[in-house]
């Protein structure tokens, strides 16, 4: 009875735990060894971990949960071991990433605001993918005629190989940028698949067979063109589609990323920035952290985010590029 009765308290306690925010439970903890110990149930963390993580606006290669976390039941996670979730949900939430942000050494401060005062050249970066071409609202178009949120700083007018040289904007009326879009057909190629709702033969890459195991497995390469523009970027802006309603070829996608960053076309470390983009406020949109797993990003070598984006509005938009110019800045720090 002793123990029915003990396992009973533990639960209306857990029961009761939940209703608190995870950052109450934080606290909560720091008052005595008891309820330290208390609040780092798993269970209860897990319970955290699967109800936030799906309204996460974003997330990167150091905060990306495990997906055996989410995809298995509690009792088969690592084993059948504990499985840290506290630790997994205080790495992986914005707050968490926010406060790590903050608290990062005063010396990388003061060189970032040494910087700031050095002229550098304008990071380019080659935006592809196709949330730029299925999506009912224009992500690029709106870019080109929102001053308010992002400036249009100018229009070079030098060419990479035939490739346009893309155009330059402005961050928080600051930093210069370019951006370099790739589109996978022409503008009457991919209009007529919008109006029948097909799929435009993408013509950047091409296939290779390759064999791994028994298996046919997919391998792209790209055309000589936009070859000659993954070598000068610094970074890449890949845009997903992430509406629910749509069908995805994930694998398909993951394909065409690693062709544009292929080491063979450049240094293996500069950053890559999804733009999990659906057309406007109110479609129903595949949560970032699925994207990623989807796009099964966790594979990458280098940094990368995976971003909430709205086309219609840009909402999202200026916290993915701040992070990949940090990322561009930091690497060319060291």
């Amino acid at each position: 009875k002793t123990a029915a009765l003990n396992g009973f308290q533990i639960d209306v306690q857990l029961n009761i735990m939940s209703f608190l925010s995870p950052q109450d439970l934080c606290r909560l903890g720091g008052t005595s060894c008891y309820w330290r110990a208390a609040v780092q149930d798993p269970l209860l963390w897990r319970y955290f971990l699967l109800r936030d993580l799906p309204s996460w606006t974003s997330v990167d290669w150091k905060s990306l949960p495990d997906e055996e976390i989410f995809i298995k039941a509690f009792s088969e996670v690592s084993d059948n071991a504990l499985y840290d979730y506290m630790a997994v949900y205080k790495r992986s939430c914005p707050q968490g990433r926010r406060s790590l942000k903050s608290s990062r050494p005063r010396y990388g401060a003061v060189t970032s605001f040494l910087q700031s005062l050095v002229t550098q050249a304008e990071p380019r970066f080659a935006m592809f993918g196709p949330g730029l071409e299925e999506l009912d609202n224009s992500l690029v178009q709106k870019m080109m005629t929102c001053p308010e949120i992002l400036l249009v700083a100018g229009l070079p007018h030098r060419q990479i190989h035939g490739i346009g040289s893309g155009v330059s904007f402005q961050f928080n009326n600051n930093q210069k940028f370019n951006i370099v879009t790739l589109y996978s057909a022409t503008s009457v190629e991919r209009r007529r698949a919008r109006e029948e709702q097909a799929v435009a033969v993408n013509k950047m890459f091409y296939q290779e067979n390759s064999t791994e195991g028994n298996q046919q497995a997919i391998h792209y390469s790209v055309i000589a063109q936009v070859r000659k523009v993954c070598e000068v970027v610094d970074g890449f802006i890949y845009v997903a589609n992430a509406e629910a309603h749509r069908e995805h070829d994930r694998q398909e996608e993951l394909a065409r990323i690693l062709a544009m960053i292929d080491p063979a076309l450049g240094p293996p470390n500069r950053p890559l920035l999804v733009l999990s983009c659906v057309s406007h406020i109110g479609v129903e949109r595949i949560p970032c952290v699925y994207v990623a797993h989807q796009l099964q990003l966790n594979l990458l070598h280098q940094p990368w985010m995976v971003q909430d984006t709205v086309a219609e509005t840009l909402d999202g938009l200026l916290n993915g590029i701040e992070w990949l110019l940090d990322e561009v800045n930091c690497k060319s720090a060291q």
